[in-house]
């Protein structure tokens, strides 16, 4: 069966803070070399399907960088499908801003429906897991159905972010219900979504002409289906999945990369996390320093004295004489200066922390300090535990060498890279 994939990557992530203030939620950076959107995507070679739509919107620039042409997932194809960007446009036909997931599919009905697939995959960019969808085709062939959900088992308290859903022996979907306040079980969608292109085409025309729906799959498509006794079935997936939504969440699933053993195994060559990679020499770790439980990426630089404690750094990251790196997430070419501690704390892209400064604390309960993109923390700074410092913030624009807890800066309108 001939299937197309459509990649929903138009969040703005505003529960990331500042890794999203210049780029949307898939497009945030992941594992050191990785970004969050190239899960999906490489699950989709990865599973046979060559043929996929990514649905942009919220400031799609650095999405559209990575992505580009598609090579390095060998989507750079036109003939057997390959990768198409579309974003929000205006026409003839009334078109705007998507309302929903399920408005942001039926805007784009004419590039879904060409060529006529059989099957439309419907998944979140901003998910990190790894999937055989060409299990889900042949379960959904083998029900019958007209739709699949993928399923997780989440804890009750989790259970109020998600859809949650009731099924029966068969596992049918008796019920559906989304991100309810008194959650009726722990049966959780994660966003993966199969239909017949015939059905997803009935649904999608019905509810975009539905004034009181919300044009969301979640909210309205799904429930809608069991309500007209259609056959919807879970999939129950037993593997490692997140929605990394949440800065305490992207913060969790890096440690879990660092863990022993790692939830999420990055090093199996069966099925690899394919990317886009610049040029960077090999890592430098100098005499005395010590690196423990940590990811380390291309470009880095590790300075003799200094330590490195179950983290991650990206490409370029360099961290000075003496300097101390624990439980945090590096980004791209960021300099921690000599003697500077950080402690569970996510530091975005081109940012400096200053000689002898402290950012974050492991002490207390796990909070996550975060600095924004391009700023430069003045040296001896302490940013404590729980802080938001925005993004290209310069020495000058802080009026105190201490930024208490839970304390936001906001960002400054400087150029935008």
């Amino acid at each position: 069966m001939k299937v197309r994939s459509i990649i929903m990557a138009g969040g703005k992530g505003t529960r990331l803070k500042v890794l999203t203030r210049k780029r949307a939620k898939p497009a945030v950076p992941f594992a050191g070399k990785y970004r969050i959107i190239d899960f999906p995507l490489s699950n989709c070679v990865n599973s046979g399907i060559f043929d996929v739509l990514v649905l942009t919107q919220y400031r799609p620039h650095s999405l559209n960088d990575h992505i580009g042409k598609g090579r390095p997932w060998d989507l750079d194809r036109s003939f057997t499908g390959g990768v198409q960007l579309l974003q929000p446009f205006t026409g003839r036909a009334a078109s705007d801003w998507y309302a929903g997931t399920a408005d942001a599919v039926y805007q784009n009905l004419n590039f879904i429906r060409k060529d006529n697939p059989d099957l439309i995959l419907i998944l979140s960019g901003d998910h990190v897991y790894q999937m055989d969808y060409s299990r889900l085709v042949n379960y959904l062939t083998e029900k019958g159905a007209d739709a699949v959900v993928c399923t997780i088992r989440v804890t009750l308290e989790e259970a109020k972010r998600f859809g949650i859903m009731d099924t029966n022996r068969e596992n049918r979907v008796l019920n559906f219900v989304e991100k309810p306040q008194d959650p009726p079980g722990t049966l959780a969608s994660m966003g993966v979504y199969l239909f017949r292109l015939d059905v997803l085409d009935t649904m999608l025309r019905q509810d975009a002409h539905r004034q009181t729906s919300s044009h969301d799959f979640g909210k309205d498509i799904i429930p809608r289906m069991i309500e007209d006794d259609m056959n919807v079935y879970a999939y129950p997936f037993n593997g490692y999945w997140v929605d990394v939504g949440t800065v305490r969440s992207y913060w969790e699933t890096h440690m879990d990369l660092v863990a022993h053993p790692p939830a999420l195994d990055l090093n199996d060559r069966s099925w690899v996390i394919h990317t886009r990679s610049e040029e960077r020499p090999p890592v430098r770790i100098e005499e005395g320093a010590r690196v423990v439980d940590s990811l380390i990426t291309d470009g880095s630089v590790i300075a003799g004295g200094a330590v490195v404690e179950k983290s991650i750094l990206s490409p370029g990251v360099y961290v000075g004489p003496n300097a101390v790196v624990r439980e945090s997430v590096i980004l791209t070419d960021s300099y921690i200066e000599a003697g500077a501690q950080v402690e569970r704390a996510v530091i975005d892209k081109n940012v400096v922390v200053g000689h002898n400064a402290r950012v974050g604390d492991l002490s207390g309960d796990p909070t996550i300090t975060m600095i924004g993109k391009n700023t430069h923390l003045p040296t001896g700074i302490v940013v404590e535990t729980g802080a938001e410092v925005g993004s290209d913030l310069r020495p000058e624009d802080f009026d105190s060498l201490t930024v208490g807890t839970d304390v936001v800066i906001p960002s400054k309108d400087r150029e935008d890279y």
